[in-house]
């Protein structure tokens, strides 16, 4: 329980300074957004929140398989671990988290001062 705690403090404080600034170049930005909203969710399943955390963390890691800041490559790798935890854990992710997500791409400062 330590450990979800751990890493939702993380993601709470490192996420939206990344996401902000990357949303509308990220072409998974909802799916990382549900997938955001599904692992702060209180009634996700602690196996599920930790395996979206840990994406999540992937994410917002600055030193990953594939630097970030190399052009189109950069976010490959982590599109494809969000796709990789969002495909394992898909039942769990409800229309509450997609519409939570749609919303925060209109409004990501909004979104970010509510987290």
């Amino acid at each position: 329980m330590n450990d979800l705690r751990s890493q939702l403090r993380r993601v709470r404080s490192e996420f939206w300074p990344k996401a902000k600034r990357l949303l509308r170049s990220l072409p998974f930005a909802e799916d990382l957004l549900a997938a955001y909203y599904c692992a702060l969710d209180e009634e996700t399943p602690s196996t599920v929140r930790l395996t979206l955390l840990g994406a999540l963390i992937y994410f917002i890691t600055p030193i990953d398989l594939i630097p970030d800041f190399i052009p189109f490559a950069g976010f490959t790798d982590d599109a494809s671990v969000i796709a990789a935890a969002i495909a394992a854990v898909s039942l769990n992710i409800r229309d509450r988290h997609r519409e939570a997500a749609r919303q925060a791409m209109q409004d990501p400062d909004a979104a970010a001062d509510g987290a």
